[in-house]
């Protein structure tokens, strides 16, 4: 049975169930290797279809509601979110997880809503669930020139991702969502207003949802935003306090626009980011951060804000990331 939702930003299908500073920075990559995510799913799959048939052997039995038992026990340590954990983050092994629908679609994948609750409690949280798509089916069209650098320490995925086999397709795409969850880990204890990323299963990244928790609908893009509910000077402060904690930590963005931005409550969060810079280490690193400032700076502009406000944030984005 299907209920639909739908709002000003976001509508989905809801599936009831049947039954019911740098050394931060260096510290923090220390703690989370990205790749290691990758390197323990890789090792014992190599298909989709062993995906499925694996998560469905660890609990034949099923919970007496929702769609499955909880994820969260099927993470390591490092897979899951930095601490402390904000008190909405259901760790209980009791909890189960049910689908509600699709959130949207997007280039490397799709976001879904989940619900994860222990029954017979009112502990409940919904998550987003980011699944990225494997090389055959993602639409990302600049792997070449993010993955530059991301070579995997096992030579035998090393070669598969060169050759673009259809194993190393779906290393690459696990690449991507560990780059994404290690970003949102760094950038979330860095205090920079990004989703909480709770756990990752190798291509599956569950973070925080952002919208409505009563009826599901997901905070619109600020590229959706109506006139009438934007504060331009709010978000535009809010803007520059993020991108200078961006630049702080040595990161660009990398693909910055209205469109992944969300806007909750008069709150800007900012969303998918596996394609982060290091703009110290990246050549381009400068181009990529002034890129950011000129794509989303445009929204700005076209509803009144000065334009010598726009590479006024440039420059300061510099000097805040030491390249000027």
């Amino acid at each position: 049975m299907r209920d639909r939702f739908s709002s000003d930003s976001e509508s989905f299908s809801r599936v009831r169930p049947k039954g019911a500073a740098r050394r931060g920075r260096r510290d923090a990559e220390s703690e989370y290797d990205g790749y290691l995510a990758f390197t323990e799913f890789a090792a014992e799959y190599e298909t989709d279809d062993q995906i499925q048939t694996s998560v469905s052997s660890t609990a034949p039995d099923g919970p007496p509601e929702g769609d499955r038992w909880s994820s969260w026990d099927q993470s390591t340590p490092t897979e899951k979110g930095p601490l402390p954990r904000p008190d909405w983050v259901v760790t209980e092994l009791g909890a189960v997880d049910t689908e509600l629908g699709i959130v949207k679609t997007g280039k490397e994948g799709d976001v879904f809503l989940l619900e994860r609750a222990v029954p017979g409690t009112d502990r409940r949280s919904l998550l987003a669930v980011k699944r990225y798509r494997d090389g055959q089916h993602r639409m990302f069209h600049r792997d070449s020139g993010y993955l530059e650098g991301r070579s995997h320490k096992e030579s035998r995925i090393s070669r598969a991702m060169a050759k673009r086999t259809d194993f190393g397709k779906q290393a690459i795409a696990g690449q991507w969502a560990a780059a994404e969850f290690g970003a949102l880990s760094q950038l979330w204890s860095a205090g920079v207003a990004v989703p909480y990323p709770v756990q990752i299963i190798g291509t599956e990244i569950l973070m925080e949802f952002i919208g409505d928790m009563s009826t599901g609908a997901a905070a619109p893009r600020l590229a959706q935003l109506r006139a009438e509910d934007a504060d331009l000077e709010d978000l535009w402060e809010q803007l520059t306090h993020n991108l200078s904690l961006f630049a702080r930590a040595g990161y660009a963005h990398g693909d910055l626009s209205a469109y992944n931005l969300l806007v909750h409550e008069g709150r800007l969060v900012v969303i998918d980011v596996p394609q982060i810079v290091d703009v110290i280490a990246n050549p381009r690193g400068r181009d990529f951060l002034e890129r950011d400032v000129r794509n989303v700076g445009a929204w700005f502009i076209s509803r009144g804000l000065a334009e010598h406000r726009v590479d006024g944030l440039a420059r300061s984005l510099a000097f805040d990331a030491r390249l000027s």
